[in-house]
């Protein structure tokens, strides 16, 4: 008799441990399904991998300043968050990699005025001779009429920014001189895929093309295209002065581009994460400041170096006349009142 309802016990507690295994079991697949509990914004105990893609080279003040952005996101949110930089286009250009954010196989890309075909208000972001200097650029970046645009960004294009990045002004490059309007008869030259380029240099007499950064200098290089217009760190770090004798101080854009992530991914972090991901930004931006000043001369130096022929004799007011007809006629009814508060920002 004992022997019989000592097995009865032992038999109870089997049935009750199993039961117990197959109920930690079923909590234990459902956890990570998106249905249970946990589910919505991610917490501890989950690494994220957000891959930024960029045109720069691994040598260039944005790659410099995303490396250092990683850091502080890796050490703010204790290794949960980690970024990975592909520069040189690596993931695509700006348009490809916004693209893939949207679906899912990239999260972050440096961009700016590229945006604008999606939001077309971004095309300001580079509209040739709208802001006329550094001092005139940060007063609208940082003041109400960035707020504007970074909420315009986040709603028309799916992306936050983060930081941003001054550029140094934009420079027409050439294998012979360019000082005039009238010099540009003929001319055939890269621009990026913004129709507001495509405008202002047509309205200014050049031949303009869209084409892939990346293809730029195979471009100048056969001939496909007789000259560019970028800041010199670009013009340096694309080596364009292997292919191109003379950069013209055109100056005709005063531009920044912003470091942005999509707002789903962004969105899918905690709160605190979110947090960490805005100081790093914030902590970052001063450093973006401290080296577009350091590299702004010493490229402009470099170039010089490596046999470039900076053309000062430039009549950028009769640039600026040629172009504004064009942009203004290109421009609808909210991008021409952005277009003239801009300006008004500066005078």
């Amino acid at each position: 008799m004992h022997t019989i309802f000592r097995l009865f016990i032992m038999t109870a507690l089997l049935l009750t441990m199993a039961a117990c295994g197959d109920e930690a079991s079923e909590n234990e697949g459902t956890a990570g399904d998106g249905e249970g509990p946990d589910s919505g914004n991610t917490n501890s105990g989950e690494q994220i991998t957000w891959k930024l893609g960029h045109l720069s080279n691994e040598d260039h003040s944005w790659h410099e300043t995303a490396e250092r952005f990683a850091e502080l996101v890796d050490e703010k949110t204790d290794g949960r968050l980690q970024i990975e930089i592909y520069p040189n286009e690596e993931l695509g250009s700006e348009t490809d990699v916004i693209d893939s954010i949207s679906a899912g196989t990239a999260d972050m890309t440096i961009t700016g005025e590229s945006m604008a075909n999606w939001a077309p208000e971004t095309a300001m972001l580079g509209a040739p001779y709208v802001i006329n200097s550094e001092e005139h650029l940060q007063t609208v970046v940082e003041g109400g009429i960035g707020e504007e645009l970074e909420q315009t960004i986040k709603e028309d294009v799916g992306l936050t920014p983060l930081y941003y990045h001054m550029r140094a002004p934009r420079n027409l490059t050439s294998n012979e001189p360019i000082s005039s309007p009238d010099d540009l008869n003929g001319f055939k030259m890269r621009v990026p895929n913004v129709p507001l380029f495509m405008d202002a240099w047509s309205g200014a007499g050049a031949s303009p093309q869209t084409m892939a950064f990346n293809e730029v200098f195979t471009g100048l290089q056969q001939g496909v295209i007789d000259g560019q217009e970028n800041p010199v760190d670009l013009i340096h770090s694309a080596g364009f002065y292997e292919v191109q004798d003379y950069v013209n101080v055109t100056e005709h854009v005063y531009g920044w581009v912003y470091v942005v992530v999509g707002n789903d991914q962004f969105n899918e972090l905690d709160e605190e994460m979110q947090e960490a991901v805005v100081e790093a930004g914030e902590e970052v931006q001063s450093l973006s400041r401290e080296l577009y000043e350091e590299d702004t001369e010493e490229y402009t130096n470099m170039l010089k170096e490596e046999g470039m022929e900076f053309n000062e004799d430039v009549d950028k007011e009769a640039f600026a006349e040629a172009m504004r007809p064009a942009i203004e006629e290109s421009l609808n009814e909210e991008q021409l009142d952005l277009y003239e508060r801009i300006v008004e920002a500066g005078e």
